[in-house]
């Protein structure tokens, strides 16, 4: 099953789960409560933390909820932050990490890659963990639309439909859809 965030992230072959880390896990704990799908594929639009280029596609298996916080010590949580698939088919590295929040701070962003976070995705980390409870093969693939800088919303707005138009020429050619 194909899964993308919803509203003006949706595509004809995806079913919309909804944004941000709430929406996401609830419309996607529902799904595999009534109708459990054998496989997850989420895909969806990315903020680079400047490893990765616009129009850059990311696949990966592995997702953090750090926030910002986090970066300069000012929090902790007792909850795993990180999870990981067991999907053998992808083998990119890039940890997607999750908030409710988009980040706007350029330098303070860029410390993400120091723990191997590359881009940002607000879903992905619920996706994962709600994969994880009900035991789904899980994969994300994602198209990079804008830098985690002050003005993130306003590029992310002016690159979204040829990111969408590309992500979906992507997922043709790998044959994932026809």
């Amino acid at each position: 099953m194909i899964v993308c965030a919803g509203r003006n992230e949706t595509f004809n072959f995806a079913q919309p789960i909804g944004v941000g880390l709430i929406e996401s896990s609830i419309n996607l704990t529902r799904i595999a409560l009534f109708d459990k799908p054998d496989f997850l594929l989420f895909i969806g639009t990315a903020g680079s933390y400047g490893n990765y280029n616009i129009f850059d596609i990311v696949e990966s298996k592995r997702a953090a909820n750090l926030e910002l916080s986090f970066l300069s010590n000012d929090s902790y949580t007792p909850l795993d932050n990180v999870l990981e698939s067991d999907n053998k088919m992808v083998k990119n590295d890039t940890i997607v990490n999750s908030s409710n929040y988009i980040t706007t701070n350029f330098e303070l962003s860029k410390h993400y890659n120091e723990y191997g976070i590359g881009i940002e995705n607000m879903e992905f980390f619920s996706v994962l963990q709600v994969a994880k409870e009900f035991e789904i093969p899980v994969a994300g693939i994602f198209i990079v639309t804008n830098y985690t800088k002050k003005d993130a919303h306003k590029e992310f707005l002016s690159n979204h439909d040829e990111a969408m138009k590309r992500l979906t020429k992507y997922l043709i050619e790998k044959q994932i859809i026809k």
